[in-house]
């Protein structure tokens, strides 16, 4: 043995031939953490000094090549200085450089993800080989962030400018091996038992000198091989790509390709300083604070379920009650991640619109190439329709998906309980229906939990579990488990009307239509919002949950939080959703709303302008107030984040983390904000609470802090460190 640390081993396989293997021990996957880039330094300077060396096979022992940078370690970096930060990267950079330059020939065997500076590994090789269940990206701007180990300049000159921008600017995506070799990304694709092999006998062919690797390493050290005209093209078609992709709000895309362009005019050590450089700029964004803090959200979320996970029943075969839509897309979700399903129904005509639900998601997937015709087949087959209960005998969790009504939810779960196994879990898709309360008629209320899914099932990723009065731990673990087998991130909230999404989503609907009462128009606020950085304005977002679905939540809330949204409502009277309720326009779903609907050429609702809202509106307007930009924007967003903190306080939501996260996934909350206590925690207590007082004039309940939230501004408290 050459050398063996805590994260790297390096053996001789034959005379000079080397194998450098990354193994971090204690860990489930290799990554560049502080124990590991130390043990890189020292087995480099290892391989320089010895005279015998004739070959470096690069290897994992994990399941996974390398996933990228230790993220929780780099976190603490960005909180150095601009410049000392570019510093300790290029340091770290070194590393990379002095192993790319070995004076004998590298080769990379590439195993499961090699992600962000795992690439970045690959690429200080000359040769890579994948395996054929390999997959490789570059997701650094994902947080916010570039490349710091050498992905601007090398992937580059690897692949060229065109490719490196879609893997670097392009941000999130993992690679598969024919495409990669296609662009010039690796050199060979390998069988996954025949990985080590291939890799063996690449390395083999560079020693003997039967592959020039010298030719094959020579275009890394150097300038980009483009005139100034190719570059100047190149470059700025880029740009505009990047600029409609990214939007205004992200800086890490277009600030990657300035660091790629400027770098195409220097040698690699140049290149590599003006990289770090980039790279530290972009560390001391707030949006990279935010977007890494997302990260570290997300963590809490795993590492809570995981600490579950020990308790859960094992969900081999689920139930969803009701078909339809909602029920459909629990089916097709459930059986597409091969966990079978029976559907039940009251009539063969909601089986059909079930089965018909799901069939056009799989149909949709097969178009697109994401779906073979087999697993379409084996989805389908794996869905049972049925009309009686009988069939739920067998399931390990059922989720009741029937119309928002409290007595028939309750005869059907009490009915399904009698059926179902003593130790199964029954669940409810309610948005607003407490579960302590339709807990009470079920003989084993221990066993009951919220399943919150939100529309589109198969677009939307979280799933809200509300754990009542009575719901046992096992019962949370089993939900967790199912919804991470269903691809979807789990947050655990306590029960209150409306749970924690649509509780907190309401306050912001409110200040909207405050907004719309004080002679604001819907669509200055729609195109306000989404210029923000939500996925779609108020007045759009309303069209297509539905005028119907939202007029009865808002009473649910009404009910629920009469001191804040009672009194709203109190003092204006009615609102611009009862008005298009009371009309009828119920949204997307019958073609009018606040906006009118027709089918484009896929069959897809488009929203056209219609002039009859206007007078339909009219009636509300009970006076009118010039607003600002940011005016708008702060009556709509401050109720928002006022009602997070009180779930906070009363316990609804366990942490800020978990609330934060679960706001992007679960309503889109623009993602460089970071969440709504990220948001607070930004704009910094004291001021958000003065903010908030400026706007108590026009509706005092939906701005008043609570005497919890001035203590925490008074002791200067934030809500992340």
């Amino acid at each position: 043995m050459i050398f063996q640390g805590k994260g790297i081993t390096v053996k001789e396989l034959s005379a000079g031939i080397v194998e450098m293997n990354f193994d971090l021990q204690g860990e489930s996957v290799n990554k560049f953490d502080e124990v590991t880039l130390r043990e890189f330094r020292q087995v480099v300077d290892i391989l320089k000094a010895d005279k015998n060396l004739r070959g470096v096979l690069v290897t994992s022992g994990k399941e996974a090549f390398i996933v990228g940078a230790d993220i929780d370690g780099f976190n603490a970096l960005f909180n150095f200085p601009e410049q000392q930060l570019a510093a300790m990267v290029r340091e770290i950079n070194r590393i990379f450089s002095d192993f790319e330059d070995l004076p004998v020939p590298t080769v990379a065997a590439i195993n499961g993800l090699a992600l962000g500076g795992g690439f970045e590994m690959c690429l200080a090789c000359d040769y890579r080989i994948a395996a054929e269940s390999a997959r490789m990206g570059l997701p650094e701007i994902m947080l916010g962030i570039q490349p710091g180990f050498g992905g601007t300049v090398r992937l580059s000159r690897v692949a060229g400018v065109d490719n490196a921008a879609e893997w670097i600017a392009a941000g999130g995506m993992n690679h598969k091996p024919a495409a990669a070799l296609k662009n010039g990304c690796i050199d060979a694709v390998a069988k996954d038992d025949k990985l080590r092999d291939a890799a063996l006998t690449l390395l083999q062919r560079a020693v003997d000198g039967e592959l020039d690797w010298r030719a094959k390493r020579q275009p890394k050290l150097e300038k980009l091989k483009l005139n100034p005209m190719e570059q100047l093209m190149a470059f700025e078609s880029i740009k505009g790509f990047i600029i409609q992709k990214a939007g205004n709000h992200y800086p890490a895309p277009l600030e990657a390709m300035n660091s790629i362009r400027k770098g195409a005019e220097q040698g690699r050590e140049k290149a590599l300083d003006i990289e770090a450089a980039s790279f530290a700029k972009l560390a001391k964004t707030s949006v990279a604070k935010a977007l890494v803090g997302l990260y570290h959200n997300d963590q809490v979320l795993k590492k809570k379920a995981k600490e579950l996970a020990p308790l859960a029943r094992e969900v081999k075969v689920a139930g969803v009650i009701g078909a339809g839509i909602m029920g459909g897309g629990i089916a097709f979700q459930s059986a597409k991640s091969g966990v079978p399903i029976v559907m039940k129904d009251i009539g063969e005509a909601g089986i059909k619109a079930g089965l018909d639900e799901a069939t056009k998601l799989l149909l949709a997937g097969v178009e697109k190439g994401k779906v073979t015709s087999e697993k379409l087949a084996k989805c389908l087959t794996s869905i049972r329709p049925t009309l009686s209960y009988g069939d739920f005998a067998y399931t390990d969790l059922v989720v009741e998906a029937v119309v928002e009504n409290p007595k028939v939810k309750s005869a059907v779960l009490a009915e399904v309980e009698g059926i179902m196994d003593e130790g199964a879990v029954l669940c409810s898709n309610t948005s607003t229906i407490s579960i302590s309360k339709l807990a009470e008629g079920l003989k084993r209320p221990e066993n009951f939990i919220g399943m919150h899914f939100f529309n589109p099932v198969h677009k939307m990723p979280l799933v809200e579990i509300i754990r009542g009065k009575k719901t046992s731990d096992k019962a949370v673990a089993t939900v967790l488990n199912y919804a991470k087998k269903l691809g979807k991130t789990p947050v655990v909230v306590h029960d209150c009307p409306g749970f924690w999404i649509n509780r907190v989503l309401f306050p912001y609907m409110a200040g909207f239509g405050l907004l719309l009462a004080l002679g604001e128009d819907f669509v200055r606020i729609d195109k306000l919002a989404e210029k923000f950085g939500w996925p779609m304005g108020p007045a759009y977002l309303s069209d297509m949950v539905g005028i119907d679905t939202g007029h009865h939540a808002s009473k649910v809330l009404e009910e629920g939080y009469p001191e804040r949204v009672g009194q709203a409502r109190k003092k204006f009277g009615k609102n611009a959703m009862d008005v298009l309720f009371e009309a009828g326009r119920f949204g997307q779903k019958n073609g009018k709303g606040f906006y009118a609907y027709e089918l484009d050429k896929r069959g897809k609702p488009k929203k056209i302008h219609d002039p009859e809202i206007y007078s339909l509106l009219q009636p509300i307007v009970r006076r009118k107030v010039e607003f600002s930009d940011e005016d708008i924007m702060n009556m709509m967003m401050i109720p928002l984040c006022l009602e997070a903190a009180r779930c906070l306080e009363e316990g609804i939501v366990e942490s800020a983390a978990e609330a934060d996260i679960s706001l992007i996934y679960g309503i889109g909350f623009p993602p460089f904000l970071g969440g709504a206590f990220r948001y607070m925690d930004s704009i910094g207590l004291n001021e958000f609470i003065a903010l908030a007082e400026r706007y108590a004039e026009y509706a005092e309940p939906l701005y008043q802090p609570t005497e919890w939230l001035r203590e925490r501004a008074k002791n200067g408290q934030r809500f992340f460190a």
